[in-house]
């Protein structure tokens, strides 16, 4: 079974699949031209501009949802991963597939909102709904639906959960059974609450942590500042094998940080697009570019920071060129890779307290990001059973991803990373071929929204000025704010 596993993700994270991935965030970003440098100004100031609804959420709301699924066990396991098995050179891969994915984040979360709707009086977005809606293949929406579902409720959360487990158990000695009875006792009690409790979570949580988290990563990097330079150099000259040591390293660096990158980051995935069809707003771009700002702060905001704790503390292994060979770097020999190294970072600097602290916000980061994917979930079930009583699908669904979170708890890192890896593979795969097709609908969107901030006005959508087809919620849109004013 394990090498039926392994021989999927190898095909699912193949190498053409890589360099696939990266050129689509390329031609997305010229088509676009590069919007992630020339709208960065809006991409921020827009997280903090509008209001919640009774059937949304603000997008400052859908931000901090978006953000709980990105900044995860990514941002602290999955970067020491990166460096373990690609070298110092998968951090500059980690950080080009976020400024190319950023562009990739924006279309899918654009044509979440164009194609969103209202179902049961919530605002209800993302990959299945643009498929069906976009190019009218059911079917094709139906297969991101499954796929969403079998990787949120079922792969993916036991990648959070084991990193969790880890983390408390080498701060703590905390039983790893222990943990995870934790976890699913809270995690129950809030998805129970649904999106707002969600969203009144997330927004409370991430931003706390995340600077709390960026504070630690700061203190350790001005104290390390002379070494910036060389570590900078680094990254770059073993990201294109020109480095002595690292060099022959070059094709792990590139998959290993395309793939950490994206696990990360979730940008072309498509789970940040069903937080961004929930949001409150009046025109799709705005939080298109909401969630483009959201992969900067995941992966160069976050994830650097962890890579520079790492890289600069030198707390790391890295293996070997070739299957048997030794670890190029074996600092940390008998430690198996994630959250130890970034632990044994924090602690080289201020000893006895990194490896609480990891474990700390490891905890936040990754249980917020569970709370996501159950939300995505909660969305696919949503979209499969419209018209029909979904109320026994949604408690399979919860109890699903219950199981998943307390199984992760008590698995091999190794085998919750291929079974997470495989999970991500599904979904990118299906999207990134759904967005590639609806691209059209989503520049028109990015053209239209800089026509009206060019005239001064605060930009509103018509999808029939654009001949934007079935984009039904917005035909008969009214902004909630201006209806209050009258």
């Amino acid at each position: 079974m394990e090498a039926f596993i392994a021989t999927v993700n190898n095909i699912l994270w193949s190498s053409p699949v890589v360099y696939t991935l990266l050129g689509i965030g390329l031609i997305f970003s010229i088509l676009t031209r590069f919007l992630q440098v020339r709208h960065i100004k809006d991409m921020f100031v827009l997280m903090f501009k509008g209001k919640s609804s009774d059937a949304g959420v603000s997008s400052f709301q859908a931000l901090s949802i978006a953000l709980a699924g990105r900044v995860g066990t990514g941002n602290i396991a999955g970067v020491a991963s990166a460096i373990f098995y690609g070298g110092p050179g998968a951090v500059f891969w980690m950080w080009a597939i976020a400024f190319l994915g950023a562009s990739s984040a924006f279309m899918e979360s654009t044509l979440a909102q164009v194609y969103k709707t209202k179902q049961n009086g919530q605002y209800r977005g993302g990959p299945a709904y643009y498929i069906e809606k976009g190019l009218g293949q059911k079917w094709f929406g139906i297969a991101f639906a499954v796929a969403a579902l079998i990787a949120m409720a079922l792969l993916m959360p036991g990648v959070q959960s084991n990193a969790i487990a880890a983390a408390m158990t080498n701060a703590f000695s905390i039983p790893n059974w222990v943990t995870g009875v934790f976890l699913i006792a809270v995690l129950g009690l809030i998805i129970l609450g649904g999106i707002k409790w969600i969203a009144n979570t997330a927004a409370f949580i991430v931003p706390f942590m995340a600077i709390i988290y960026m504070i630690m990563a700061a203190i350790i990097i001005g104290m390390n500042i002379t070494e910036v330079p060389a570590t900078i150099q680094l990254i770059v000259s073993s990201a294109f094998g020109m480095d002595s040591i690292f060099g022959g390293l070059l094709g792990s660096a590139i998959a290993w940080g395309v793939m950490r990158g994206v696990y990360s980051n979730e940008a072309g995935q498509g789970s940040g697009a069903h937080a961004a069809g929930a949001a409150e707003v009046s025109h799709p771009t705005k939080q298109g570019l909401v969630q483009a700002g959201s992969v900067y702060i995941d992966t160069l905001l976050v994830c650097s920071a962890t890579a520079f704790m790492i890289l600069f503390t030198g707390m790391y292994n890295t293996q070997g060129v070739s299957e048997g060979d030794p670890n190029i770097v074996n600092a940390l020999p008998n430690t198996e890779v994630g959250p130890e190294y970034t632990q044994a970072a924090i602690n080289s600097i201020f000893p006895s307290f990194g490896t609480g602290f990891v474990a700390i916000a490891l905890l936040f980061f990754a249980f917020t990001t569970i709370m996501a994917y159950y939300y995505i979930a909660e969305t696919n079930v949503a979209y499969l059973m419209r018209g029909r009583k979904a109320a026994i699908p949604m408690l399979l669904i919860k109890l699903i991803l219950l199981g998943a979170t307390y199984f992760g708890t008590v698995r091999t890192a190794e085998n919750a990373w291929l079974l997470g890896d495989i999970g991500l593979g599904l979904m990118v795969w299906i999207n990134v071929i759904a967005i590639v097709l609806l691209a059209k609908p989503a520049l028109r969107c990015l053209k239209d929204y800089e026509e009206q901030k060019a005239q001064g006005l605060d930009p509103v959508f018509d999808p029939k000025k654009l001949g934007i087809k079935n984009a039904t919620f917005w035909e008969t849109y009214e902004d909630p704010e201006k209806r209050k004013s009258v």
